[in-house]
């Protein structure tokens, strides 16, 4: 299976800024949610990660023992001139124009469907080699990333426009899991929280 981890709650997430290719660090809270995840990471046999350091932070602290290979394929959305923006001070009309059209690039930065042409076309390629470990059901890839490139996978395996993702929800250090039968892929969880997570808040 390919597992999909959101990195450990941010400075940034607190004060519910929109954050793309920014580096704010983990807080205390983030860095507990990522070491919580161990255990359930049995049968990780190789890790990606987000070349931002909130990814690699939680993928160091989630496997320690492990070293991840960068792609930047699954790199947070670029949110142009709306990096660091409170959520709540995006101008509604512009926010329901980036949802409403998957080819609008919020602040000039990346539109949704461009982030789904690079995780796609990383995906694509899982799928096509039978070797992979997509295709494998007790040993595991592991990519820690990001909310749009996590939504993104997550549309590739349902075969759904990309803009189904903004209807969904997807927590700090939640797993989502994608596998193949019979060479199509499919999703098998999304967003789930390990429960030592509840118990660290």
């Amino acid at each position: 299976m390919i597992l999909l981890v959101r990195h450990g709650q941010t400075t940034t997430n607190l004060d519910n800024l929109l954050v793309g290719r920014g580096n704010p660090s983990l807080t205390e809270l983030g860095q507990r949610q990522a070491r919580s995840l161990t255990p359930f990471l049995k049968g990780v046999e190789e890790v990606w990660s987000s070349p931002l350091q909130r990814a690699l932070d939680t993928a160091g602290l989630a496997l320690p023992g492990m070293v991840p290979t960068v792609k930047e394929s699954f790199i947070e959305q670029d949110f142009g001139s709306y990096e660091g923006t409170p959520v709540q001070d995006v101008d509604p009309a512009v926010w329901s124009a980036f949802l409403a059209d998957s080819s609008h690039r919020l602040g000039g930065g990346e539109s949704i469907n461009d982030v789904d042409a690079r995780v796609y076309a990383e995906l694509d390629a899982q799928l096509r080699d039978t070797s992979s470990l997509l295709h494998e059901q007790s040993r595991h890839l592991l990519i820690v990333s990001h909310v749009s490139p996590i939504k993104s996978a997550m549309t590739w395996a349902l075969g759904v426009p990309g803009s189904v993702a903004w209807r969904t929800r997807l927590d700090n250090c939640s797993i989502t899991a994608l596998g193949s039968r019979r060479g199509v892929a499919n999703l098998l969880h999304f967003n789930l929280i390990p429960h030592e997570q509840f118990a660290a808040k």
